[in-house]
């Protein structure tokens, strides 16, 4: 699904996702753009920032409020980095900022689909086979979280990003590394982008987010995931 308001912007992107064989509707608004998403269910999102009746930023808000985790591709005209940052915040999982290369977002769709489709495919020799580090336990199958046997939510950035490091406890993930598990891009603001989904991710899994006992910041290298209760000092 587009949600463009610009006619020719949208008419264009169509016109792309089209000749790559996908079945496209197109919105204009951010309240339409809601209501079809939660009408066709699409694969992907692919939004405008700046919309009439609601913005990008706030039908990403209220997508993951609902716990919808279709892929969101977000274009804007804003190019600071912390307007960036808070579209990742909400939970979009890429951002492009206008003028773009209609072949790189094409690009960017075919990746955010491929990792989507991944996520949710289940084989014997994978099913109910969930990933574990201590009291946290990652379940790719099922697409959930848990702490301590308390459900986490998180965006399907996050859940990318913990699972990879869920694989290999204690490995240290560098953060061209996660990038790859995000979407393969490599570029500066991206970096940044990987550090936002580890601060999500501590408020959310840590007891105490700025003192991670879990998900633990290598200095100079990236992060690791490990478990506080294996590391915590034996008493005597």
């Amino acid at each position: 699904m587009v949600a463009e308001d610009d006619e020719k912007q949208a008419e264009l992107v169509r016109r792309y996702l089209e000749h790559e064989g996908h079945a496209v509707t197109v919105v204009g608004d951010g309240l339409a753009a809601l209501a079809e998403v939660r009408h066709r269910e699409p694969d992907l999102l692919v939004l405008d920032v700046m919309m009439p009746r609601a913005d990008g930023l706030d039908v990403v808000r209220v997508l993951r409020a609902e716990h919808r985790e279709l892929p969101v591709l977000m274009l804007t005209a804003r190019s600071t980095e912390d307007d960036l940052l808070l579209g990742l915040d909400l939970g979009a999982d890429d951002y492009m900022t206008k003028p773009y290369s209609p072949r790189e977002l094409m690009a960017r769709v075919r990746t955010l689909l491929r990792r989507s489709r991944r996520g949710t495919e289940t084989t014997a020799s994978t099913a109910d086979q969930a990933l574990r580090c201590g009291a946290l336990v990652v379940d790719p199958d099922r697409h959930e979280v848990s702490v301590e046997g308390l459900p986490v939510d998180c965006t399907p950035g996050e859940f990318r990003i913990l699972a990879a490091m869920a694989t290999e406890p204690d490995r240290v993930f560098t953060r061209q590394r996660l990038l790859e598990e995000l979407h393969g891009f490599d570029r500066y603001i991206s970096f940044r982008t990987v550090d936002v989904h580890i601060m999500n991710l501590r408020k959310k899994i840590e007891p105490a987010p700025r003192r991670p006992i879990r998900l633990l910041t290598v200095f100079g290298v990236g992060y690791k995931l490990t478990d506080p209760a294996r590391n915590a000092p034996r008493a005597s």
